[in-house]
């Protein structure tokens, strides 16, 4: 090191010692004597002195804080974070009703915000692509897909109507000075709208984070119209992208709940889905590659991509649409629940509302936020009412000051004053008889505003018009005070003028769903092969060369039966060892009860043979079961399988050395009850038995199973939710009609899916289940009425009832025996509305199901609804259409006579 002022060199270890290197030759602190006291100097020293890890918490806590309510969460006040509010009110100031170049509008925030043009760019993209306050020219990019904007320079904002209307008010701001003290900024905007809830947010900060899901423009004014007349509320969210929700565990936007987003996935074909939207947070890339993704692990099976056909196609335009091409006889209703199960078609997102309230963040629900911007609104439009008042009191007191001036002629008093003192005394005098009138004292400024009318004005000045405008001031002010007097009366008839001027085209986007849970060893698709080798005791995926048992998935579970009537459950893998001498392995089925196991153990210890029956509906894997009495040596002599409960017979022949009289028997398993696995079973026989051979296949001993349909869901059950199909055996099918006028015969396989917004009738298929609807057929312009019986048997295939042509369409249709269903039509154009109830039991008999059906004598059918079905009494007098309510209608001979002959008319 060098001395700056005569470039020696200087000792390092003397400086750092405090040597002698002043000018004046200071002793160093080693030579002080003992009076002098250098302890006390050093902890002088010491005291001034910062310690360094106290130096890095301070400045950590300054940074979080700093992040925390400077850069991440947002204001509960207006919703906002800094970066955003600096932006509006940039755009506010820059406002001309034209739209500004967005680079204009970053260089115009740059002098409120400090941290760069990056990041005010991208969070005003952000506020332009939620559609909400920004008016938007030019490629804004666009949320599905993932696409950026175009660069600031080639896109223009402009601040919308609601934003004008909503969020600015210069008279009820708090200002504070920009960063740079140049310039006065907001604290918080004075919003008068749950902005926050509208738009959502998302931030990480310091040690915690926020995300706020985006809720419905109308339905947030509704239910801040509920709260401001006490009245409990429930929101959900709602997003841009559409789809579908499931809020179940929503839990109010609270930390720890959460909610599930499907995409809309249809069924073009039995090989084609096609998937109409995105979930939330997902682009349509991220979606495609999830699907690729799931494909390649063998999770969904879809078709090879070709040459000229991609097995996945993005045709996304103006909507989204992506088309999933299945491999031939793969299940179209297995496919969207795999797609479920394993790709972003399904993805589960959990809310963290963590706002800024009172300089500190506070995790609240999304009602609580609510109810603080409610409140707010509130407070902010008694605030402007009362400023108006003021100001309308203020025009009210000069207008009468400038009449009585002008109409008294004080303005000629002051002619003669000499002083302007003189002046301001003289008309002070000349007032003080109409000073009791007024709500204030006269200033000296009103006195100044007197002397300042041209005389221009007081020439022209018209005494009924000054009156006219009082009454005007006068009203409005009274009906400020009855605002004021009325205030969440008046916050009510704000928030409907609100949803009224900018509600429309802000309807819910995304449908609330109950989700069914899809178990993923269910829906995954058989991308591997099981093989055993039943002496080894070795099964997986990798034993090619062994037997085959069947196809399975790589997330399947293996259950194992040994002749050492020991069972076991266990993970497939390529290869691993479950035990020699395998008599049965096949794929797992967790909570199966209708797949039983029929075994014949001998006891080791008692050499008795016992038979029992049993499913195995839940264990814990890896772990084995013994199926006997627990008695070592005890082993399996006859096994069997049953998908449906199935007890077959069998035959025993016993040793020849046995003492039994009889040697050969037959034995029916339905004879045994089914109980659990660790159950004795029954005495089959106490003799020692040489063989056991299968005499003939039996039938379920389990009668058919008990289907449930959920109509929220849109699925099958046998868990006794919902409404009750029947008793299915494995020949029945379920009968669907569709509300687009088709039907459709589907098998009770809890997998099938049915879009519960589409269905129109869902049943247990009988032949001889009647049908009845009203539909418009295209090609006679014409309404018609026909009842038919269900002819065809194929399975999954769809029938049109209504004809093919496209134009046609279903109205209505029902599987009641004597249905009744009002028609709300007009017998001439432009005629009166009548109200007439129809029952089609006794209007046409059941005909096929191509018929066209009886014509409908009716110019306008406007609407069609289905009514309690008829009560059927023995021998009645049929009556096929009656009123629903006494209507007076005047038709013509001719009309009333085609009437009476088509049997319309009672």
């Amino acid at each position: 090191m060098m001395n700056e002022e005569n470039q020696e060199p200087i000792d390092d270890e003397q400086s750092l010692h405090g040597a002698d290197n002043s000018a004046d030759g200071a002793e160093p602190i080693d030579a002080i004597g003992p009076d002098e006291q250098p302890i006390d100097t050093i902890n002088e020293v010491l005291h001034d002195q910062t310690v360094v890890s106290g130096l890095y918490e301070n400045y950590f806590l300054d940074y979080a804080s700093y992040v925390i309510l400077e850069r991440a969460v947002p204001a509960v006040e207006d919703g906002l974070k800094p970066v955003q509010r600096r932006i509006l009110h940039a755009l506010k100031e820059m406002d001309d009703g034209r739209f500004n170049k967005v680079a204009n509008v970053i260089g115009q925030t740059m002098q409120f915000h400090p941290h760069g043009d990056a990041s005010i760019g991208e969070a005003l993209v952000n506020i332009g692509q939620k559609e909400l306050l920004f008016d938007t020219q030019g490629s804004w990019g666009d949320v599905r897909t993932g696409d950026g904007a175009a660069a600031p320079r080639y896109i223009e904002v402009r601040l919308s109507k609601f934003a004008q209307d909503a969020i600015y008010n210069d008279k009820t701001t708090e200002w504070q000075l920009s960063y740079d003290g140049r310039k006065r900024e907001p604290v918080t905007l004075p919003v008068k709208f749950p902005l926050l809830l509208a738009q959502g947010v998302e931030g990480i900060a310091v040690g915690l984070s926020t995300k706020i899901l985006p809720h419905n423009f109308n339905e947030l004014v509704e239910a801040s119209i509920q709260i401001l007349k006490d009245k409990p509320v429930s929101l959900f969210p709602d997003f841009q992208t559409g789809g579908l929700i499931d809020v179940s565990n929503y839990n109010d936007g609270h930390r720890g709940g959460k909610v599930r987003v499907r995409a809309k996935i249809e069924e073009v074909d039995k090989k084609t889905l096609a998937i109409r939207d995105v979930p939330f947070g997902i682009t349509t890339p991220q979606l495609i590659e999830s699907i690729v993704k799931a494909a390649e692990l063998g999770k969904i099976r879809i078709k090879a991509p070709s040459r000229n056909v991609a097995a996945v196609v993005d045709n996304t335009a103006r909507d989204v649409e992506i088309l999933v091409h299945l491999q031939p006889g793969v299940s179209p209703d297995v496919s969207i629940d795999a797609l479920y199960a394993f790709t972003d078609c399904e993805v589960s997102i959990s809310p963290n509302a963590c706002v800024i309230i009172g300089d500190k963040p506070h995790f609240v629900s999304v009602t609580d936020i609510l109810r603080v911007n409610t409140h707010q609104t509130v407070q902010l439009l008694q605030r402007e009412l009362e400023i108006r008042r003021s100001e309308l009191m203020e025009r009210l007191l000069y207008s009468s000051l400038e009449k009585i001036f002008i109409e008294n002629r004080i303005y000629r008093k002051i002619e003669e004053c000499e002083t302007f003192e003189a002046v301001l005394v003289t008309i002070d005098k000349a007032l003080k008889p109409f000073k009791k009138q007024f709500y204030r004292e006269i200033t000296e400024d009103d006195l100044i505003r007197l002397t300042e009318i041209k005389i221009k004005r007081i020439s022209k000045f018209d005494g009924f018009k000054a009156e006219e405008l009082m009454r005007r001031l006068e009203q409005e002010l009274a009906e400020t005070e009855d605002n004021l007097a009325n205030i969440t009366r008046y916050a009510i008839a704000y928030y409907k003028d609100l949803q009224k001027k900018y509600g429309k085209g802000r309807e819910r986007k995304t449908e609330i769903r109950a989700f069914n849970t899809i178990s993923a060893n269910v829906v995954a698709a058989a991308n591997q092969k099981l093989y055993v080798d039943r002496e080894g005791g070795f099964i997986g995926y990798g034993l090619k060369k062994d037997e085959y048992v069947s196809d399975c998935s790589d997330i399947d579970d293996i259950i194992i039966f040994r002749r050492d009537a020991k069972c076991l459950v266990t993970k497939i893998q390529e290869k691993i060892f479950v035990g020699k001498d395998i008599v049965h392995v096949s794929v797992f089925k967790k909570n199966d009860e209708r797949k039983i196991y029929n075994l014949v153990y001998l006891d080791g210890k008692s050499g008795i043979s016992m038979a029992k029956r049993f499913p195995v509906t839940g264990v814990t894997r890896d772990r084995e079961y013994d199926l006997t009495m627990g008695n070592p040596k005890s082993k399996l002599s006859y096994f069997s399988a049953n998908d449906n409960g199935e007890a077959e017979i069998i035959t025993i022949n016993l040793t020849a050395q046995s003492t039994a009289k009889i040697k050969q028997f037959d034995f029916d398993f339905a004879s045994v009850g089914i109980k659990n696995r660790g159950a004795q079973g029954n005495i089959l026989t106490k003799y020692p038995v040489r063989k056991i051979t299968q005499k003939s296949g039996g039938v379920s001993t389990l009668g058919g199973v008990d289907i449930w349909y959920d109509d929220h869901l849109g699925r099958l059950n046998r868990d006794e939710r919902g409404r009750l199909l029947g008793n299915f055996d494995a020949k029945d099918s379920i009968l669907v009609v569709y509300k687009d006028g088709q039907y459709e015969l589907t098998s009770f396989d809890l997998t099938n899916r049915y879009e519960p917004n589409e269905v129109a009738v869902l049943m247990k298929f009988d032949p001889e289940t009647v049908l009845s609807a009203i539909y418009y057929e295209i090609n006679q312009k014409a309404w018609y009425v026909k009842r038919f019986k269900v002819e065809t048997t194929s399975l999954d295939k769809k029938f049109s009832f209504i004809g093919d042509t496209k134009g046609s369409k279903n109205l209505a249709v029902t599987a009641d025996r004597f249905p009744r269903i009002e028609i709300v039509h007009q017998v001439k154009d432009r005629g009166p509305l009548e109200k007439m109830v129809l029952e089609p039991e006794g209007f046409i008999e059941v005909r096929g199901w191509k018929a066209l059906g009886n014509k409908l004598p009716f110019a306008k059918v406007k609407e069609v609804k289905l009514l309690a079905p008829k009560v059927v009494i023995p021998n009645a007098v049929k009556n096929p259409i009656k009123p629903a309510d006494p209507v007076e209608t005047s038709t013509t001979e001719t009309d009333e006579k085609e009437s009476v002959q088509l049997g319309l008319f009672s």
